[in-house]
C-alpha cells in the first residue's frame, strides 16, 4: 500500500511538473531544465518542443513541416538550431587582388568536391520556413520546398544572381497561399492620406517596430537548420519605389571563406508593403504584401550567383549562432560599416583616377601644342 501511494505521488508529481512545463516559452522551458532532475526528464519531451516550436513558427504546424523536422532530429533539436540568430565578426579588410577565380570549365562535382558534399548543395535539399508576424499575431506562414527555377544542376540558375521571391512562387500544398493584409483590425494606426503620412511618419514607424519575421532554411541532406533573419528590421525605405511604398529590410552576416575576398556577405530580407487604401477614401487604412525575397550580395554591392550561394547556404547552417540580440545587431553593424568604409575607399581611388586622367590630359595638351609652336 505504502509503495503504491508513493507511486501514486510520483505520477502525479510527474503529471504536475509536464502541465506546468507546457505552458513555457523556448527561453524559459530550457532555464527550466536546468532546474532540477524532474524538469531535466520531463523536458526532453518532443511534444513540449512541438509545441514551443508552433506558437513561435506557426508554419511547422503542418503536417509535412513535422514529418521534416522529425526527419532531421525531432523539434527540441530544431528550436535549439533556429531560436539563436547567426553571429559572423570575421570581417576582413579590402585587399585589390584577392579575388579569387574559378575556371568556366570545372564541372559541378569537382567544384563541389566530392559526390556527397556535391549532393548536400542541390538546390531540391533545401526547404523555406517563413513566418511573419506583427504585433505578436501571426499575418502569413509559407513553406518552400527546394529552390525554384533551380532545375538541379542548370547552367543557367548557377550563374545568374540568386533570388528567391516567396510570392511569385506557388509553394507545394500551401494553405495559406491567398494574399496578405495589413489592416486597422491588427493594429495599424489609421492613415487619412499619404501626403500626412510622408511628414509625420507614423506609419512607417508602426511597421519597422511591429514586424517580426523568420526566415528558416533546411538542409534535408545534411539534417541541419539556421534562422537566416534578423528578426527585428535592419532598416528600409519609406515611399520607395513609389509614394505607396514601404521596404523593410531583414537579414544576416554569413561566412563566404574561399569564396570571396572579405569572407562574409550578406543575406537581405526584403518584405514590401503597398498602402492600398487610406481612411480618406471612406475605407479603414489597408496594406498589401507586395514582396518577401531573398538574396545574397557581396561587400561591393554585387550579387552572389546560384552557384556561389547554394556553397553560402550550407556554410551558414553550421555557422556560430547567439541568442544576445545585441550581439546580432552589433555583427550586422560592423558588416555596415566595413562595407561603407571600403565604399569610400573605392570613390577616393576613382577619384584619383580621374585627377590623375585630367592631368594627363592636360599635358598631353600642352605638350603638343608646344611642339606645334
Amino acid at each position: 500500500m505504502a509503495v503504491a501511494q508513493i507511486e501514486s505521488k510520483a505520477s502525479l508529481s510527474s503529471d504536475l511538473f509536464y502541465d506546468i512545463l507546457r505552458r513555457l516559452d523556448g527561453p524559459t522551458l530550457a532555464s527550466a531544465a536546468c532546474a532540477c532532475a524532474a524538469f531535466c526528464s520531463i523536458s526532453k519531451e518532443e511534444k513540449l518542443w512541438e509545441n514551443v516550436c508552433s506558437s513561435m513558427w506557426p508554419s511547422t504546424n503542418r503536417e509535412d513541416v513535422k514529418s521534416l523536422i522529425l526527419s532531421i532530429g525531432g523539434f527540441r533539436k530544431f528550436y535549439a538550431d533556429c531560436f539563436p540568430l547567426i553571429v559572423n565578426k570575421e570581417v576582413t579588410e579590402y585587399q585589390g587582388n584577392d579575388y579569387l577565380e574559378y575556371p568556366e570549365e570545372w564541372t559541378e562535382a569537382e567544384y563541389y568536391g566530392d559526390v556527397d558534399e556535391f549532393e548536400s548543395v542541390a538546390p531540391s535539399n533545401f526547404v523555406s520556413i517563413v513566418d511573419i508576424r506583427y504585433k505578436d499575431r501571426t499575418i502569413c506562414s509559407k513553406v518552400l520546398w527546394g529552390i525554384p527555377n533551380a532545375n538541379e544542376f542548370n547552367g543557367w540558375f548557377y550563374n545568374c544572381p540568386f533570388r528567391i521571391d516567396l510570392l511569385t512562387y506557388e509553394a507545394r500544398g500551401d494553405d495559406n497561399e491567398g494574399e496578405v493584409f495589413l489592416s486597422v483590425s491588427d493594429g495599424l494606426p489609421p492613415i487619412l492620406s499619404m501626403e500626412k503620412e510622408r511628414k509625420d511618419g507614423k506609419l512607417w514607424m508602426e511597421l519597422r517596430d511591429g514586424l517580426r519575421l523568420s526566415w528558416i532554411v533546411v538542409n534535408k541532406k545534411m539534417k541541419q537548420a539556421a534562422n537566416l533573419a534578423s528578426w527585428s528590421p535592419l532598416g528600409g525605405q519609406r515611399h520607395w519605389p513609389t509614394a505607396k511604398d514601404f521596404l523593410i529590410r531583414f537579414g544576416s552576416v554569413l561566412s563566404a571563406k574561399d569564396i570571396f575576398p572579405f569572407q562574409v556577405v550578406e543575406c537581405i530580407l526584403i518584405m514590401k508593403f503597398r498602402v492600398i487604401h487610406t481612411e480618406g477614401e471612406g475605407v479603414p487604412t489597408t496594406l498589401k504584401l507586395t514582396e518577401l525575397s531573398m538574396q545574397l550580395e557581396d561587400m561591393e554591392g554585387a550579387h552572389v550567383n546560384g552557384r556561389n550561394s547554394l556553397l553560402i547556404l550550407k556554410e551558414a547552417l553550421s555557422c556560430r549562432r547567439s541568442k544576445n540580440y545585441s550581439e546580432v545587431l552589433e555583427s550586422c553593424h560592423l558588416y555596415s560599416k566595413a562595407q561603407s568604409e571600403l565604399k569610400e575607399e573605392k570613390m577616393k581611388n576613382e577619384s584619383r583616377v580621374d585627377r590623375l586622367c585630367i592631368v594627363t590630359g592636360i599635358a598631353a595638351f600642352l605638350t603638343f601644342w608646344y611642339c606645334i609652336l
